[in-house]
């Protein structure tokens, strides 16, 4: 998995910017999974993968740390800011990364979701939750003195 000369359709990578990636083609599909193995990877009520052929798939900026988590599959982070990147399965040719990563994440529209034995129950209530955005919830005085460490949603020199 190196870098291509051809135009990557997605992009993504971690807070710091150290790992970076891209996908040269659609993915194959894109699914939430609840069970208690991505909630504790993620450090979230469930994670959100896009699936891409693993000849399709290109880390193009450092590595990323590995650990394997069951005898299916490795989980790839960032090893320097613990950003969580990947599932890669053992027995498939495939890498699986997590849509929170992407550099526009909203262009992953999941399309099933697995793991339901684990799924929360009170999942079923956001979209009914009262909500603010960031500069509501923070306020427009403290919001402009937020400065940002984390690495932009694009490619840089470093």
């Amino acid at each position: 998995m190196t870098a291509h000369a051809r135009n990557p359709h997605l992009t993504g990578g971690c807070q710091c910017g150290a790992v970076r990636y891209a996908l040269y083609a659609e993915p194959s599909r894109i699914g939430l999974c609840h069970c208690r193995m991505c909630q504790k990877a993620t450090a979230a009520p469930f994670g959100v993968f896009v699936e891409i052929a693993g000849a399709e798939f290109a880390w193009t900026r450092g590595a990323p740390a590995r650990w394997q988590s069951s005898s299916r599959a490795f989980r790839a982070f960032c090893g320097r800011c613990g950003t969580p990147l990947a599932f890669h399965p053992t027995d498939r040719d495939v890498i699986e990364m997590l849509a929170g990563s992407l550099d526009h994440p909203d262009q992953a529209v999941p399309t099933y979701e697995v793991g339901r034995g684990s799924k929360l129950a009170w999942l079923t209530t956001i979209a009914t939750m009262p909500g603010k955005t960031t500069q509501e919830n923070v306020g427009v005085e403290r919001m402009h003195t937020i400065v940002s460490y984390q690495h932009p949603d694009k490619d840089t020199e470093t």
